[in-house]
């Protein structure tokens, strides 16, 4: 009805009036209800539809987060799972030990390890070597000889360290030995690598000795770098040689040595450390003066 006749101005201003005037009519009357109504069933798939690319964009970053935190959780649960497994490895040594030493006073102080997680980088290749490369070097307190340890067992020792990284020879190399005792009853050898992953053999084993197949071989702490008490292999096959002085006895590492991705490095407590802690705890010689 605008196309021809008043001038701009007096439209706007009789469609202010007549919006004003629609207005007070649904604010006392509610005359208007059923129409916003109807209006709202048609609007509503329109609002719907422009509503869609804001609910999606908020549900991929709900789902992405979701997903960094389940991601962040799982690796700090299997973390703190590969320490408690390390620090449960010693008891069935230590409730051997109990039985064998139940009749006997006093206890020593176990002031326990502290450990360091590394992951394993490379792997080597070579035919009858046992070695790995983990993530942890000098500058993470690595030193020479240091013992590593995976969830399970025992799998080698620290030979080579470089700042950012080292090498960890392992337990089944033709070049590593390490003192070992049965825990069923405190029988000491020595666990010889043999260049196979998965065979240690015990050395100088008399034909008398009380040895038996699944017995567990755990640390024995004579060489002062491993600590005592840590699995290290289970006993598989024991021969009788008649052209052997000793018997012929072949054990399996409990260790994981070919699957594991992460092991622990260990730090054992010196004896200057233990005898200063006794120090610290002892009480005073006499009284203040």
């Amino acid at each position: 009805m605008f196309a021809r006749g008043p001038s701009p101005t007096f439209r706007v201003i009789l469609a202010a009036l007549v919006a004003l005037g629609l207005i007070l009519a649904d604010h006392r009357q509610q005359d208007l209800e059923m129409v916003r109504s109807a209006l709202s069933v048609v609007t509503y798939p329109l609002q719907l539809a422009a509503d869609q690319p804001i609910e999606l964009i908020r549900a991929t970053q709900v789902q992405f987060a979701s997903t960094d935190t389940l991601r962040t959780e799982n690796a700090s649960l299997h973390r703190e799972n590969l320490l408690l497994k390390a620090r449960i490895q010693q008891f069935d040594a230590l409730e051997a030990e109990n039985a064998r030493l139940r009749d006997l006073l006093g206890s020593s102080l176990d002031l326990g390890e502290r450990v360091v997680i590394a992951e394993i980088m490379a792997v080597e290749l070579a035919p009858y070597r046992q070695q790995v490369m983990v993530n942890k070097g000098t500058k993470s307190g690595v030193f020479i000889g240091q013992p590593v340890l995976d969830a399970n067992a025992v799998m080698g020792q620290v030979i080579r360290a470089t700042p950012f990284s080292s090498i960890v020879l392992l337990i089944t190399d033709a070049d590593h030995a390490l003192p070992v005792e049965v825990n069923r009853n405190g029988l000491r050898t020595i666990a010889a690598g043999t260049g196979l992953s998965q065979e240690l053999e015990l050395l100088y084993i008399p034909k008398n000795a009380d040895i038996k197949v699944d017995d567990l071989l755990v640390t024995s702490g004579m060489d002062g770098r491993f600590p005592a008490g840590y699995p290290v292999a289970r006993v598989k096959t024991v021969r009788q040689d008649p052209d052997n002085p000793f018997t012929t006895v072949i054990a399996e590492p409990t260790a994981r040595l070919d699957r594991s991705r992460e092991v622990l490095l260990v730090w054992n407590l010196s004896e200057t450390s233990r005898q200063q802690a006794l120090a610290a705890d002892a009480p005073p010689a006499g009284g203040a003066e």
